[in-house]
């Protein structure tokens, strides 16, 4: 789904259309995926992947060039999570926003079925208390 703002400008379009290359490629969406999910190191993103780490910080950092990961260094290691323009919903969906334009990526539909099970389990634990 994608939000028109009236009138936008060719800048504007421009935008999108680099957003909408950043994210037609299939390692990018896994990494931001994964991300959704909270902060992780490229050790871990590379062992979920099974991608070599050049790989993965080949795209990680096109998606950071792009603000749409941010990094934090601990030691040796480097740490990434989504940033500001970066929102995840209660269904798991992934909200990114440009200046004129919100692009929402919606949850695999076997990601919206453990998050289906888990309310509903967390909702009887809370009923039989």
């Amino acid at each position: 789904m994608v939000k028109r703002v009236a009138g936008a400008t060719d800048e504007e379009l421009e935008q999108l259309a680099a957003l909408f290359r950043l994210l037609s490629d299939r390692t990018r969406l896994n990494l931001l995926m994964l991300l959704a999910d909270g902060e992780r190191n490229v050790t871990s993103l590379c062992d979920a992947l099974k991608l070599p780490q050049p790989t993965v910080s080949h795209h990680l950092g096109l998606l950071r060039m792009s603000n749409i990961i941010g990094n934090r260094r601990d030691g040796k290691q480097v740490f990434y999570s989504l940033n500001g323009r970066v929102g995840v919903d209660g269904d798991g969906a992934l909200d990114i926003s440009t200046h004129a334009f919100s692009v929402r990526i919606a949850a695999p539909a076997h990601k919206l079925v453990g998050l289906a099970s888990a309310s509903s389990s967390t909702a009887a634990a809370h009923a039989n208390a």
